[in-house]
């Protein structure tokens, strides 16, 4: 069966070429032209969304924090915004990666193909349990401590799935970031640190005890 992938952008010549290329790929492929057409497709269940972020009914920011809690496939930003502050607002609204206007249409492709390899290579995993109180579900993608889940986005599990596969291993943030991410660029080290920084307030809040040690001046390890 083809994996489906949705593409929400008001500009129809995107929307028309994506369309194309990704059909002519093998992809069942869904088109929104705008945040509200979006919501009413979202009942397709895509396995992965390209989402522009200016658009003028629901901008790409609010659309993906509204859908977020409900919507676990990846989501790709296709933006102009270049800056780290902005690419931080996109992460923190749980979209998975950033592509850059104007973009070439194979890079688009390649990196919508690896992660939806990277989904199904984490489908296959069995639920491990660390400790007494702490389970981490690889299968459903989940945390929980002392059997109550622990609310995650999807980039704070794959944080987590990459320091907890690999116990006592430091990561520095950019190697943390290409292996969370998937990515083949240079790290942000801002980014890594702010998923970090939320995942242990989520830990903190349900009393549960804190897994990810700091190695100062070099980066991040899951504790034995």
């Amino acid at each position: 069966m083809a994996q489906k992938i949705l593409i929400i952008d008001d500009e129809i010549e995107i929307l028309n070429m994506l369309k194309r290329y990704f059909t002519l790929d093998g992809y069942d492929v869904i088109t929104a032209a705008g945040g509200q057409d979006a919501r009413n497709k979202l009942s397709q269940q895509p396995d992965i969304i390209l989402l522009d972020i200016n658009m003028p009914d629901i901008d790409g920011l609010s659309l993906c924090k509204s859908i977020r809690d409900f919507i676990s496939c990846p989501i790709l930003f296709l933006t102009a915004n270049v800056e780290d502050s902005d690419k931080i607002k996109g992460f923190s609204a749980g979209g998975d990666d950033y592509i850059v206007k104007p973009f070439s249409i194979d890079e688009l492709g390649a990196r919508v193909s690896a992660h939806l390899r990277r989904e199904n290579r984490g489908k296959v995993k069995a639920r491990v349990l660390f400790e007494d109180c702490l389970a981490v579900d690889y299968t459903a993608r989940a945390v929980y401590w002392n059997g109550q889940e622990i609310p995650l986005l999807k980039k704070e599990f794959d944080i987590i799935e990459v320091l907890s596969q690999n116990p006592g291993q430091v990561f520095d943030k950019e190697r943390l970031y290409e292996a969370a991410w998937g990515l083949d660029g240079t790290g942000n080290n801002s980014v890594v640190a702010e998923h970090i920084r939320k995942i242990r307030a989520k830990f903190a809040a349900i009393g549960a005890k804190q897994y990810i040690e700091t190695v100062w001046g070099v980066g991040y390890k899951w504790q034995k």
